[in-house]
């Protein structure tokens, strides 16, 4: 793993358990994030982010890069905050890179996770090497956003088909590539 400066990142928290906020914050200082806003709940975050959008100056953060949020929480769970990021017209940025942090790491759902549009999930109890292992995919294998009729976010397919012909056809006139770095 390559070393990277994470110092000019503004990263929000989103966690309901005080203690588990605070070793997050305390763990995304140690690896060089620059800055790391915390709040309670999603629905903290979104009135957060709507700050961000208006005012960044009285919102105390120019931008937010990251969003890590817990799953479960009240009122505003980290998948109902997720919707909102990637779905809704006030969202400031429905391509930030959002990570769910959770103790339930079954696959059903990652999946709810992965089809609501999350960029990354980690599993709770998570190590100093799983967070840095989250931050540093966003960086060396960032993936394009799709927009479908039922979707919007980080494309789902994480590595190359093995199959050599695609099975979903599509015209070009129905594919809508949203960003691409490349």
């Amino acid at each position: 793993m390559a070393n990277y400066n994470f110092s000019m990142y503004n990263v929000l928290v989103v966690e309901d358990n005080r203690y588990m906020r605070s070793m997050m914050r305390t763990l995304l200082y140690a690896i060089g994030i620059g800055n790391v806003v915390t709040v309670a709940h999603g629905g903290e975050a979104i009135e957060l982010l709507r700050k961000v959008k208006e005012s960044p100056t009285s919102a105390g953060v120019s931008s937010i890069d990251i969003v890590f949020s817990n799953w479960q929480m009240e009122p505003v769970d980290g998948t109902m905050l997720l919707k909102w990021v990637r779905r809704h017209k006030e969202s400031p940025d429905r391509f930030v890179p959002f990570i769910i942090v959770s103790g339930y790491a079954d696959y059903q759902r990652v999946s709810v996770c992965r089809d609501l549009g999350v960029t990354e999930f980690l599993a709770k109890p998570y190590s100093v090497d799983s967070l840095l292992g989250r931050l540093t995919s966003l960086v060396e294998r960032p993936r394009q956003f799709v927009l479908t009729e039922g979707y919007f976010g980080p494309d789902r397919r994480r590595k190359p088909s093995p199959v050599k012909m695609e099975r979903r056809v599509m015209t070009d006139a129905e594919m809508e590539i949203i960003y691409d770095d490349r």
